[in-house]
Order: structure tokens, then sequence, then C-alpha cells
């Protein structure tokens, strides 16, 4: 599957800007994470892109269909990741891929959101303002902490050094993320 194949994919079963724009975070910093490891960019960014297609319309079948689908176009290693980017899910996570898209899905999100709420929103922003938000539990509450511990530690970095990363992805591409 190509990028126009995978963004058309999305466009079919997400509607919200807001969804698409957390996707499309996610497949930047998964992109990011392949260069860092020497993987492949364009499955790490596509898992990315498509990790949720499926949440805004089917919640309650969120990651099946997604899964489902990618599966019937031949792309499996890509839905083993979706199938298992939330550790609660017991789906064993084999593959480098498996664990990122993890590392990636919670705590781009997070990052995300703690930026919205700054003044100059991502410009300026450290690691140490980010890890000192995921410890007040009011903040972004529906994000699980556990998950993004546990997304850090699979890939072996550092939790600053992974939130370092994942802040110079969204500073990167400030304009297109709405972070000016």
């Amino acid at each position: 599957m190509n990028r126009t194949e995978a963004e058309a994919l999305l466009f079919s079963m997400t509607e919200t800007e807001a969804l698409r724009r957390h996707m499309r975070s996610v497949e930047l910093v998964m992109r990011r994470l392949a260069q860092h490891f020497g993987e492949d960019e364009e499955l790490y960014g596509i898992t990315g892109l498509l990790h949720d297609a499926d949440y805004e319309k089917w919640p309650e079948k969120h990651p099946a269909l997604i899964v489902e689908e990618l599966r019937r176009l031949g792309e499996d290693e890509m839905a083993h990741a979706i199938a298992g980017h939330y550790t609660k899910w017991n789906v064993p996570r084999n593959s480098l891929l498996d664990k990122c898209i993890v590392a990636a899905d919670e705590l781009t999100g997070f990052t995300y959101a703690a930026a919205l709420i700054r003044p100059t929103k991502i410009d300026g922003m450290e690691p140490k303002s980010v890890i000192k938000k995921l410890k007040t539990k009011g903040f972004a509450a529906s994000v699980d902490r556990d998950e993004v511990y546990q997304g850090a530690e699979m890939i072996g970095m550092e939790l600053p050094d992974l939130i370092k990363m994942i802040i110079e992805v969204l500073t990167e591409h400030k304009e297109e993320m709405d972070l000016v």
C-alpha cells in the first residue's frame, strides 16, 4: 500500500479533522522512529496514519475493521501492529513496528494536547513540561499513562528522549498541525 492509497482509505473511514490530524501526527512520529531505528519509513508512516481509521465511525469495533481491511489488502504486518497498538488488547508485540506504534500513539497525542494549552504552542516546549503534565491526573485524563511509559520502555528509549523526538517532529510540522 502506498501513501496515496492509505490516505484514501483513511478519508473513507474518518471524517473529523481532529482525528485525521492525530493520525497524521502519529504518522510523522512513526516515520521519525523508522529513521531512528533504520526501518522502513513508508511502512511505519502508513501504520501510524491508519491506526485509528475505524475509531470515529465504529468505536465499539475498533481496531477490528481497519485490521480486517488491511489483511484483505495483504498488509498483514501493518494489520498486526494496529491490532496491538494498545497493550491491554493483549496482542503480542513481536516486531519493532508493533512496539513503535504503542510508543508513538498515546504520547504523541498527549504531547500535542500539552502544546495546545501553551501560549507559544510547540515553540520552546521542553520534555520536562510534558513529563510534569503526565503527572497531572486531570490533564488529558483519557490518556493511559501506563501506555506512555510502556511504549518508551518497549522501544528502549528513555521517556525524555522520546518526548524530545516527538516535540521536534511536531515543531517541524507546526503549521500543518495547527500549533502556531
